[in-house]
């Protein structure tokens, strides 16, 4: 079956030519498995009628889908924990496909795994079966929350054996293929700017806003950077209220149009703890669980940086400093999302912000960070059943009852939402690390996927109406 009457391809990164990226064919893997292939994501841009045969030889030979020039390795730079690295770029996967969705924003088909490239550094271009897994499982828990995030379209096992140094090798390969809003990242600014080339960053700007921010004046660059700005707060505001850790946040991982993306080392808190990291390899905690709004407006800083090449500096800091005020009140929105309540004003959404955080610091381990929003979703009309529930003897004490008078201030959102299937559960949906383990264990050990498709189909199933 070929793709739907809905498809429409536009492979606008590729016009930009080969100062921006650089043909590239893909690995011929000795074995293409399809593992998971995601429906309604794919039916979002008229691939969902693909049929196996058909997903697997784009996505897992990647034959060009129809109206697409072939695949594009992406050049950028980066800072990696804040060392500048000018040898960055797609060194294992690639652009392959730019389409319009069904709200007419225009999504990448992106790859992790598909082979070397120019800046493949000496890598193997290939991706771990078990980091693919991960990817499809943080795409999928953080699109459930609510956090603006790149979807894992499709996985292939490659029948690879992978030797890694930070895991048992070998290990089994895959390629994985993501559905995003840009990969235009951070660091896509910064290469132009190494190479002092004011023309590339304004052909970047002009691409960025057009295709993605278009409600910005063309020319406005202080402009287009608060807005980059804006969005990105949004994101970081998002992270933290799903208690999530991405764990690399440097400079090629952060993208323009503040979609989160390229789940590596990430973590979802199992309960408050600041200091909380994701990456083995960071010693320093850079990028530990409340340092990632830091670590954003460090990195929005850089981008910054770039754009003095075509605009004046003052509106350019005019435009970054923004990022505070509207991290905060961000936070403010996603905690009420979060706990199902309307705003009451800054006063009184600040005071539950800060009672829910207080209530969770001071329960520390006893106290599970999803528990918390599960139980008291909707305010007031929760009390039953949270007070009824497994954590009925958590709830109590001074930091409670003030959290609970703050909560109780705000009226419930559509709290017909309580019907919903969820709630009947004693426990909600999380993503905890040794839950990821018996997954990826019950695959490696018995190629039993059965608890990976039940857990996205649980977390399918467990999707609030966020309209």
């Amino acid at each position: 079956m070929p793709v739907s009457p809905i498809y429409r391809p536009e492979p606008c990164f590729f016009d930009l030519g080969p100062e921006f990226g650089d043909a590239v064919r893909p690995a011929d893997f000795p074995q293409t498995v399809l593992r998971h292939r995601n429906d309604r994501a794919a039916a979002d841009v008229g691939l969902a009628t693909l049929g196996d045969a058909e997903w697997v030889a784009h996505f897992g030979r990647f034959q060009p889908l129809p109206g697409q020039p072939g695949p594009v390795a992406m050049r950028y730079h980066g800072h990696q924990f804040r060392t500048y690295n000018p040898d960055l770029g797609d060194g294992r996967g690639f652009l392959a496909a730019q389409m319009r969705a069904s709200d007419n924003r225009l999504l990448d088909l992106g790859t992790k795994g598909s082979g070397t490239t120019p800046w493949s550094r000496a890598g193997d271009g290939r991706l771990t079966l078990k980091g693919g897994v991960r990817e499809v499982l943080a795409a999928a828990m953080l699109e459930s929350q609510g956090v603006p995030t790149s979807r894992a379209l499709s996985l292939i096992e490659t029948g690879e054996a992978l030797e890694r140094g930070d895991e048992p090798s070998p290990t089994r390969s895959a390629v994985l293929v993501r559905l995003q809003h840009s990969h235009v990242r951070f660091g896509t600014f910064q290469r132009a700017a190494w190479f002092e080339r004011a023309d590339q960053i304004e052909t970047l700007v002009e691409h960025v806003r057009s295709l993605y921010h278009p409600t910005v004046a063309a020319g406005d660059v202080p402009g287009l950077l608060a807005t980059i700005v804006a969005a990105s707060a949004r994101l970081t505001a998002r992270w933290i209220a799903a208690g999530f850790v991405h764990g690399v946040l440097n400079t090629d991982n952060l993208n323009v149009t503040g979609e989160s993306f390229d789940y590596g080392p990430w973590r979802f808190l199992p309960s408050y703890e600041p200091g909380f990291t994701a990456a083995y390899f960071d010693h320093s905690g850079l990028y530990a669980f409340a340092r990632q709004p830091e670590a954003v407006f460090w990195n929005l800083t850089q981008l910054a940086g770039t754009l003095k090449l075509v605009a004046d500096a003052a509106p350019l800091t005019e435009a970054l400093n923004g990022f505070g005020p509207a991290y905060i009140r961000e936070l403010r929105a996603a905690f009420l999302e979060r706990l199902g309540v309307r705003s009451l004003g800054e006063a009184a959404d600040q005071r539950l912000l800060d009672t829910t955080l207080a209530l969770l610091r001071d329960k520390g381990e006893a106290v599970r960070w999803e528990p918390l929003f599960h139980d008291w979703f909707a305010g007031f009309a929760s009390s039953a059943r949270a007070l009824s529930g497994p954590r009925a003897r958590t709830w109590q004490g001074e930091t409670f009852d003030a959290f609970r008078f703050a909560l109780f201030e705000h009226e419930p959102d559509r709290p017909e939402r309580l019907e919903h299937a969820a709630f009947a559960a004693a426990d909600p949906e999380e993503m905890l690390i040794d839950e990821v383990e018996a997954i990826w264990v019950a695959i490696d050990s018995a190629d039993d996927w059965s608890p990976l498709t039940e857990k996205l189909g649980r977390l399918e199933a467990s999707r609030l109406s966020r309209a």
